[in-house]
């Protein structure tokens, strides 16, 4: 089964590009099949992973950026492939 995380943040009015570096930055504790970092307008960064996985088993997830820079909390979904 495929199944794919998505990780969503909105950074602070200014923060776009600190919070595109620090995603970027982020290491997994084991690699996915993909990996896809996307952004949008009004500083949100969007990263995606897809993995060879049960929909609800146990994958490395980003954290949580700083307060600095972000202007609320991460937004996750888990969708699985049909």
């Amino acid at each position: 089964m495929s199944v794919a995380l998505m990780w969503e943040a909105r950074a602070v009015e200014g923060r776009g590009e600190a919070l595109l570096a620090w995603v970027k930055a982020q290491v997994l504790e084991r690699e996915p099949e993909r990996r896809e970092t996307l952004r949008a307008p009004q500083d949100r960064v969007l990263v995606i992973t897809w993995w060879d996985a049960d929909y609800d088993a146990v994958l490395p997830e980003l954290p949580e950026p700083g307060d600095e820079l972000v202007t609320r909390t991460v937004h996750r979904w888990r969708f699985e492939a049909v």
